[in-house]
């Protein structure tokens, strides 16, 4: 790989950030009219075939792809470009034989796991869904091989590119299709065709960049053996992937709870049953937004973990683990928040095709938005705790926040009086468990463990300020305008003005935080910042 600038671990979260907020903008063209189209009962066909995929690419890449990162950035930081490449190498060939398992499952087996799942008509969308695994195990080598040298560029730009296939490709095969008359689990089929082609561009893409960047300059050390080598990747990504794929398991679970309680205990039928799921769907696919952009914090930050303490400065490696508490702190509590105060309003915004289904998945959404907080806080957390080499802590509090997900909605859902309203609940008693059980790991088992106290208390007094901005503004506006969805982008404006006003005068933001930005002492002194 040609020597580039190593980013540190601010840029690189930014660089991963900002390619997340545009594939979010893209996501939010291709979900959105999607829903429009397609309406809950194609949406949960949509979503039942997603779930699948997106267990068997957890268990696929959860893991691994960490461990790569964290083993390259090991060797580069001590600058062993044989051990670098061979690891590599050996992960490739891993990647690839799991990536085609479980392609081949979804290949083999869709009726089947559609009918697992409480969902028969899921099955043509699983099938099209079934090349792309295989794909983004391939994607993940690359992507944790150039993450692990800090270069987060390439993930970025085709992260971009398999976004943009999945919008052009995906919405315009829904369109065509129900153009013709096809039902909306054939749309559902075409609508979800996009991420396997978008997945296959994006690899390609990832493949010729890798071969234009490679260098010919052999390195003096001696690289470990094969087999020495698979077994630390697999010792370090096994207990990520079981705790990765353990959620993702139990997520499934409770989906076939949930659909099994609502037909057998209250009696609905597969249709009613699925309708319903379908509206809880509409509040997850938001719920989903504010985690992914924690993600590249956490990428960022476990190879630059990872070669802080392979150079042995654990003062270095405590400083970037604060800066990653600040910045999710910053970016959750006010996202969590904003999307549970105004969680009707936005939906009925993004969803005028279907006000029925958006109005019913606002109860969800404000349930669901508070949840999405410790979410948040779960993806920093696991991410801490895995760059500092306790990745079996993390697979510990997954299960046991699953197991009350599951025990949770099992006494919920079956009740008449709740129903469906008792997942949103589930799921939020779930993420507060695992978010607890991991900070309390952490304040025993890493030294120098960060302030929790200092870290929180004033992002969350500047959503609190915010909350109030937001609820009385869109009140306001809505009698002046109308009941406009103006008055909803005008709430969001002023709530994000307030809680960055909020956040800089309580010093939520640091000037440390702001120097590792590009231009980040203009932006200090500008803000006068001390």
């Amino acid at each position: 790989m040609a020597k580039e600038r190593r980013q540190n671990f601010v840029t690189g979260a930014a660089i991963l950030a900002a390619a997340v907020a545009v594939t979010k903008v893209i996501g939010a063209l291709y979900k959105i009219p999607l829903g429009n189209l397609l309406d809950k009962e194609g949406m949960a066909h949509f979503y039942v075939a997603y779930n699948i995929y997106n267990l068997l690419v957890i268990l696929s890449t959860a893991g691994l792809p960490l461990a790569l990162s964290r083993l390259v950035s090991q060797a580069h930081a001590l600058g062993r470009v044989n051990q670098r490449r061979r690891v590599f190498r050996v992960a490739l060939v891993l990647f690839f034989a799991i990536g085609a398992v479980c392609s081949g499952v979804m290949l083999l087996f869709p009726r089947q796991l559609a009918v697992l799942l409480h969902d028969s008509k899921a099955a043509p969308a699983i099938l099209a869904l079934s090349p792309s695994v295989l794909c983004v195990c391939l994607i993940a080598a690359i992507r944790g091989y150039t993450q692990g040298q800090g270069n987060m560029k390439p993930t970025a730009a085709s992260q971009i590119i398999e976004s943009l296939c999945k919008l052009l490709v995906g919405l315009s095969l829904a369109w065509l299709l129900l153009g013709r008359g096809y039902s909306s689990d054939i749309a559902a089929a075409g609508a979800i065709a996009g991420v396997s082609v978008g997945s296959l561009i994006s690899l390609l893409v990832l493949a010729v960049y890798l071969l234009r960047h490679r260098s010919g300059k052999a390195g003096s050390d001696l690289p470990q053996g094969r087999r020495e080598i698979a077994g630390e990747l697999l010792r370090i990504g096994v207990p990520i992937t079981v705790g990765a794929g353990g959620m993702s398991c139990i997520t499934l679970l409770d989906q076939v709870l949930v659909m099994g309680t609502l037909q057998g205990k209250l009696g609905l039928s597969e249709a009613a049953a699925t309708a319903l799921y379908g509206e809880y769907t509409f509040g997850m696919t938001l719920f989903n937004l504010p985690s992914s952009f924690i993600y590249p914090v956490t990428v960022s930050l476990i190879p630059v973990i990872g070669a802080a303490l392979a150079r042995n400065d654990r003062l270095g490696a405590c400083r970037s683990t604060e800066s990653a508490f600040r910045l999710t702190a910053l970016l959750a509590f006010p996202a969590g928040v904003g999307l549970s105060v105004l969680a009707g309003p936005i939906l009925d915004l993004l969803y005028p095709a279907v006000p029925e289904t958006a109005a019913a998945a606002a109860y969800h959404l404000s349930v669901l938005g508070i949840a999405c907080i410790f979410v948040c806080l779960m993806v920093l957390t696991n991410g801490v705790l895995q760059a500092y080499g306790k990745e079996y802590i993390p697979v510990v509090s997954l299960l046991l926040g699953g197991g009350l997900k599951i025990a949770a909605n099992a006494a919920l859902v079956g009740r008449a009086d709740i129903g469906i309203k008792g997942a949103p609940v589930g799921t939020l008693c779930c993420y507060v468990l695992i978010t607890v059980l991991n900070l309390i790991a952490i304040h025993r088992c890493i030294p120098q463990r960060p302030d929790y106290f200092r870290i929180f208390i004033r992002p969350l007094t500047a959503t609190a300020l915010m909350a109030v901005a937001a609820m009385g503004c869109h009140s306001f506006l809505n009698r002046v305008l109308d009941g406009s969805g103006i008055a909803v982008l005008l709430a969001i404006a002023a709530a994000v003005l307030v809680y960055a006003v909020a956040a800089v005068l309580l010093g939520a933001v640091t000037r440390q935080d702001l120097l590792a930005l590009p231009k980040g002492e203009k932006i200090a002194d500008f803000l006068r910042i001390p």
